[in-house]
């Protein structure tokens, strides 16, 4: 059983080396751990670095394309080096590496197809209280629209079969983590979370600039996503909500038609 870790990276060189330092070398049930880092097109040593540190493979953007499309390419290129089992974790050390193991336990027992870990959001302290608000709301709002019961939708830190990650294509270009989990409710790929822990924060996020960027980006991402793979039950509801309305003037102008007293005719001088 192989099992991949793949590391999108944008100007990491120095998160890098701890992020590497902590993965796993060796789990129960994995006979080959290789590595792969996804260099979206970072303008410091982050492609020379993973070298030094002895990632099995490199791939580089020669220009940014986004944490989706890097998220994509490291799916495809883990599958043509063998994986049978796909983990994602973030370059900026967000994730202990120790909690890999747990990550692809549901895997490796055959309870689930795609597992996403859970953070303690509560619990980090670099999480302001509107930031810890809106992932619990928007966790909501992808629970309801792909019927799982993942409590942290936007969490980096993943587990993919070989399976599931054939099945998976990525089409938006923010972020893969609301996307995935949408796209597999309607590909019959089974979900499941593990709580996981995460470490101190090394960086700013670069995913997005400012909160009322990050609202508006998932939101229009989580719109699009269930557009494209709801089309039918959308555009239903969209064309309901219009008919009741148009129904709601029809009969008040019937109600007023028929009792309301018309006018006598009058006579002109």
């Amino acid at each position: 059983m192989k099992l991949v870790i793949q590391i999108p990276c944008l100007n990491e060189e120095a998160s890098l080396p701890a992020t590497f330092a902590d993965l796993p070398r060796s789990l129960p049930g994995i006979t080959t751990i290789e590595y792969l880092v996804i260099d979206d097109g970072s303008t410091d040593r982050t492609s020379e670095v993973a070298r030094e540190l002895g990632v099995h493979r490199v791939v580089r953007f020669p220009a940014r394309r986004g944490l989706a499309r890097g998220f994509e390419a490291g799916l495809r290129e883990a599958l043509a080096m063998g994986a049978d089992i796909i983990v994602n974790t973030d370059a900026d050390n967000q994730y202990q590496g120790q909690d890999i193991g747990k990550l692809i336990e549901p895997i490796l027992s055959s309870r689930a197809d795609m597992v996403v870990g859970t953070r303690p959001i509560d619990n980090i302290e670099h999480f302001s209280p509107l930031k810890k608000s809106l992932q619990k709301l928007g966790s909501g709002v992808v629970r309801t629209l792909s019927g799982s019961d993942v409590p942290d939708a936007t969490s980096g830190f993943r587990a993919y079969s070989r399976e599931a990650a054939m099945k998976l294509t990525v089409l938006t270009n923010f972020t893969y983590t609301l996307e995935t989990i949408i796209q597999a409710s309607q590909k019959n790929i089974t979900v499941a979370a593990v709580p996981i822990r995460t470490n101190g924060m090394l960086r700013e996020s670069r995913l997005f600039k400012g909160m009322r960027a990050y609202i508006s980006r998932s939101l229009g991402t989580m719109f699009r996503v269930y557009v494209l793979y709801q089309p039918l039950r959308f555009f239903l509801t969209l064309s309901a909500l219009f008919g009741t309305g148009a129904l709601v003037l029809f009969g008040r102008f019937f109600f007023l038609y028929f009792t309301t007293p018309g006018r006598p005719a009058t006579c002109s001088p």
